[in-house]
């Protein structure tokens, strides 16, 4: 799915990326000859379904993973040629990550969680909260900030994950099934501040789903099937 201005490079570019996995002696393909370029501001909502090789995509997208063959590059950048340590600063710098299940320490308070990716900067403690409070409020949790995660509901526990995932100002948010574990209000309400993030701060959302109303929050859609990329359409 290419960027809606064809003078602006594409911010992923991905060409021929095959992936596969080994299950004891036998190797299962899981992504064949992927070729396929997000622009900078879009809301890519990857379908499929179950097996389909969409949260793996995700994955090497995100640098959690890495392909057998092929070019992945994000921001001009090839990440397949990255050391480990290098993709793993890469990731903490450019990618902001919104899981299912959250993913919240549940020993630390919202504030604590949003607050973690930000221990590895040399941002002071001062700056720390004063960022920490802003994304609070960006996300209404301002008067939830020392709740534990245990203490909020499940569409306030993706907030703090959004929250989290915007902490560090990133390139890329990667999003898998942010919507599967919320009820029909929650997740209605964390899809609408999806939208808000990507049109009002512009930022560059690739979201893997099976629902297809979740996936008609997004701008653009990116059929997978097999591993193999069926078709792309812009909403």
């Amino acid at each position: 799915m290419s960027a809606p201005n064809p003078a602006t490079p594409p911010l992923v570019e991905i060409r021929h990326l095959v992936k596969s996995y080994r299950r004891g002696v036998q190797t299962v393909p899981v992504l064949s000859d992927i070729t396929l370029a997000i622009g900078e501001g879009d809301f890519i909502a990857l379908m499929g379904p179950s097996g389909s090789g969409k949260s793996t995509l995700l994955n090497l997208i995100a640098g959690i993973d890495r392909p057998d063959d092929g070019e992945l590059s994000v921001g001009g950048l090839d990440i397949t040629r990255l050391s480990e340590s290098a993709l793993a600063q890469w990731r903490a710098a450019h990618v902001g990550f919104i899981f299912q299940f959250y993913n919240l320490m549940p020993v630390l308070t919202a504030f604590e969680n949003i607050e973690l990716p930000l221990m590895l900067t040399r941002l002071s403690r001062k700056e720390r909260r004063e960022r920490v409070s802003l994304v609070l409020d960006m996300v209404n949790l301002g008067n939830r900030a020392h709740h534990y995660p245990s203490e909020l509901s499940g569409g306030q526990q993706q907030r703090v994950a959004i929250a989290r995932a915007l902490i560090t100002d990133p390139t890329l948010i990667v999003a898998d099934e942010p919507t599967g574990d919320l009820d029909r209000a929650s997740a209605e309400e964390i899809l609408s501040m999806m939208q808000r993030l990507n049109r009002e701060l512009g930022k560059t959302i690739i979201m893997v789903t099976h629902d297809a109303h979740a996936a008609g929050a997004a701008n653009a859609l990116v059929h997978l099937e097999k591993g193999e990329l069926i078709d792309g359409s812009r909403n």
